[in-house]
Parts: structure tokens; sequence; C-alpha cells
């Protein structure tokens, strides 16, 4: 069985010297430095209980603060209210709201030679939607064979890479298999690690979905960060 995990790989961290001047260094035998408290999660990511596959809460201390769906001043006042705008190097993506407002979600993107850019339809929108990778992406991976359209995709479900939801973009009526979907573990929110599209937590996802609406227009920035990234699937 395929999981989101498989599709990222751990990177090594490379190790380095802190300098440290002679006023920091800390006399008092055995005294350690303080440990920051955690800032406590908002209840929104919370454990979902009420869907079909449970959703486990988002840990607390591992997504940075900027990165929490919170209301926002709307950065877009010359865009419709409904309008997705995707920020992929502030890892940011804005539905417009009425009244001068935006929902803002934290998001993850596509690395390098998978990256994506430009003006979209989000023609419809899937709940724990069927995950079926392009053939590119099978030739690529041939472990994904099993999965692939020929023989109907991965169903829905907690190790779906597409996640809780989906919202499909099209241009001039055809399918650009770029999705915004859930599925974004934790720790890579805010990162260029996946093969293209834009993933969210679950718990957004499903924010998202709920808010958006079928045939609404999709603006998604280009990248200068992505290039500086590897893809790791």
């Amino acid at each position: 069985m395929v999981t989101r995990r498989t599709f990222l790989a751990t990177a090594s961290a490379a190790a380095l010297a802190a300098c440290t001047s002679p006023e920091a260094v800390t006399r008092r035998a055995g005294a350690t430095a303080p440990v920051a408290p955690v800032t406590p999660m908002p209840d929104h990511y919370g454990a979902i209980t009420t869907e079909p596959f449970p959703i486990p809460a988002v840990p607390a201390g591992v997504v940075d603060p900027r990165l929490w769906r919170q209301q926002v001043a709307n950065p877009y006042p010359g865009e419709a209210p409904g309008t997705l705008i995707v920020e992929p190097d502030n890892a940011f993506l804005y539905l417009v709201q009425d009244g001068g407002r935006a929902m803002r979600y934290g998001v993850g993107l596509g690395a390098a030679g998978f990256s994506w850019a430009g003006t979209a339809t989000m023609q419809y929108r899937r709940k724990w939607p069927r995950w079926t990778p392009p053939d590119e992406m099978v030739a690529r991976r041939p472990e994904f064979e099993p999965y692939s359209i020929a023989n109907g995709g991965m169903p829905g479900g907690p190790d779906n890479p597409l996640g809780s939801r989906a919202l499909y973009l099209f241009q001039d009526g055809k399918d650009t298999l770029y999705r915004i979907h859930g599925g974004c573990e934790p720790e890579y929110l805010g990162k260029f690690v996946s093969s293209g599209c834009v993933r969210l937590l679950d718990q957004d996802a499903i924010d998202l979905h709920d808010k958006a609406t079928d045939g609404a227009k999709v603006i998604v920035q280009p990248s200068e960060k992505a290039n500086t990234f590897g893809a790791v699937y």
C-alpha cells in the first residue's frame, strides 16, 4: 500500500556550528537553557471523528503559527469574492470574501520541475477523492502502477495522497491535472516537496471545500523559491 509518507523523502539535515560569545556561556554548573513553551494549536485543528475516515489532531509545535488558518484583510481587493489566490513563495492560499476580508490558509507546494503557475477555474470539488496518478508519474514511479488511470486509481481514505478533499483545476475546459487538496503532513506545510499540487492540512481542506464555489477563478502565482528545491517524489 502506498501511503502519503512514501511520497516524501526524509532529507538529512546539515549540522550547524553555533558561535557563542563568552557572555552567553552559563557559568552556573548544571544550568540548562529554558525551554520555550509550545503554543497550543487552535481548536479547529483538533481531531475530526465525524468524517467517513478519522482525521487526527494536528500536533502542537509542528506548524508555524503564520500558516494557521485565519481571516485577514483582503490583499487582493481587485478580485471578486470567491476567487482563490495561491502565493507559493509565502506558502499562502487566499479565499477572497465579502467585506474586504479573506480566509488565509497555509499550504505546501510543488518542488522544482513540478510546480505550476497560471490562472484556472476550479471546475468541481470532491470529498475523499479517488487518486489516479497521471501516466507521466507512473512512468517515473512504477510502484504506482496499481493506482494508474487504467487500473481505476486508489479509493479515498486515510492513505490516499489527496487526503480528505480535492479541488480540480481546469484551463479552457481541460483538466490541468493539478489539484488543491488535503493530505499534507504537518511537518511539510510551507515547504516545496511535492509533485506539483497545492496541499493543505485535512482540516483546512475541508474548510476550503465547504467555502469554495464550483467555477471559481484560481490564480497560482509563479515561484522563485521552487527552483531552489529538489522534487522528492
